[in-house]
């Protein structure tokens, strides 16, 4: 393995990447030692990344994500130094800012304002370049009555604030985020999210780890998707996470069809009410048959959702089962979501939220109609809700409105002033 300083500042560059991590054992070392010794074999291990390889541009913001084990933080690990490949080249242009744990890069021991001093020499600055940041840090991570304590006392969310304000405000070439930000408060997250916008209209480097799929909408236009050590997708990140989501999607419906539950779904259909495609804006239909072993009143839970089991609506309805096949049906009608592949996920509750059928997803919903438009980066879109909108603007020299519709994913009145 190499490892490179050589390239344009910002860029990164990781061929043939392998890391591989040894199991765990309760033995002590020298007892290990020694076993190898006489076995004269090295000990196995798991494959953690397996072959990856990765061109970031100067400037670019990628998201990388994937399941737990997946290799996401491994990767991001292995960027940063904190970790060595056991084989594979990179080629690392310029400095690094990294926040990957809520501690990365702090002392306990030592004060917020030392932290500082010493994460920014770290990083090639001269103490009166980090005092020049100084205060900006200070306000960022809103310690200015605790600057001087020591870390150690401070809180999980005290060290994330912290941390994220040094690793951004030094103005790395390179910014590494891994999930900590999760430890934030819904406020500070939307601070870090436009920290990160401003870091990247300087050209600053970023790479995203995150689970939460609109905070990657947010800040990345491309998206690799990692599992089980092997890139899977590599590419823009509306079509990425599509692909996750249904490979979320497929892994859940087969653990799904594993239990053995006493209500059961044997068959949905989804149209509109001539039979056609679901449709923007048109009527829905669902037909549900259930399968039950047992009789009496279930609360039946009917979402929709783009993958996660997180659904953007849920519809919940009283029903009486008998022993046997329930046919039901349900209609929406004005389905309010945009073009795109959605899943439609079902869940059966007895007295006292007894699990009669788990919350599963239960088959695809392929809707046409307008397509979904982003959000401006640094802002998240927790759903995507097609409202229809019509604006009126007058210019301060206008003396008439001029309106256009508009059909998306958001829905905005501009009043004039």
């Amino acid at each position: 393995m190499s490892r490179s300083q050589a390239a344009l500042p910002g860029s990164v560059s990781a061929t043939h990447i392998w890391k591989r991590y040894r199991p765990d054992s309760r033995r002590s070392v020298v007892q290990e030692t020694l076993s190898a010794i006489r076995r004269r074999q090295r000990r196995r291990g798991r494959w953690v990344l397996r072959d990856v390889e990765l061109e970031v541009q100067p400037g670019e913001a990628v998201a990388l994500i994937g399941l737990n084990g997946s290799g996401k933080s491994t990767l991001l690990k292995v960027l940063a130094g904190v970790t060595h490949p056991n084989a594979g080249q990179l080629d690392i242009g310029g400095r690094i800012g990294a926040l990957i744990e809520v501690r990365s890069g702090i002392h306990p021991d030592l004060s917020g304002r030392e932290n500082a001093l010493f994460y920014g020499t770290a990083l090639g600055l001269s103490r009166r370049q980090v005092m020049d940041r100084f205060d900006d840090i200070v306000d960022f991570a809103e310690l200015s009555g605790a600057i001087d304590r020591q870390v150690k006392f401070y809180s999980s969310g005290m060290q994330m604030r912290l941390g994220f304000s040094i690793a951004a405000f030094l103005e790395p070439d390179i910014l590494l985020v891994d999930e900590a930000l999760a430890v934030g408060d819904v406020g500070f997250q939307q601070r870090c999210l436009e920290r990160m916008k401003d870091v990247l209209n300087q050209g600053t480097t970023l790479i995203f780890v995150s689970h939460d799929m609109a905070a990657v909408e947010a800040m990345c236009q491309r998206t690799v998707w990692l599992d089980d050590g092997v890139i899977r997708s590599d590419g823009p990140t509306a079509d990425t996470l599509g692909r996750y989501r249904v490979g979320l999607e497929e892994k859940a419906a087969l653990l799904a069809r594993l239990l053995d539950d006493p209500v059961r779904m044997t068959q949905l259909s989804a149209t509109s009410i001539d039979e056609a495609l679901p449709e923007t804006g048109r009527p829905l239909l669902l037909g549900l048959t259930l399968a039950s072993e047992m009789s009496g009143p279930v609360d039946l839970c009917v979402g929709v959702s783009e993958g996660p089991a997180t659904p953007i609506f849920t519809l919940t309805r009283s029903v009486d089962l008998r022993v046997g096949e329930n046919d039901l049906r349900c209609t929406i009608e004005n389905l309010p979501l945009p073009k795109g592949r959605y899943y439609v996920w079902l869940g059966a509750f007895g007295p006292g939220g007894s699990t009669q059928m788990p919350w599963h997803p239960a088959a695809p919903l392929d809707v046409e109609g307008p397509p979904r438009h982003p959000p401006p980066r640094g802002v998240m879109q927790l759903s995507p809700v097609h409202v229809t909108a019509r604006w009126d603007a007058r210019g301060s020299e206008s003396t008439s409105f001029q309106r256009e519709p508009t059909d998306g994913t958001a829905a905005a009145l501009l009043s004039p002033r």
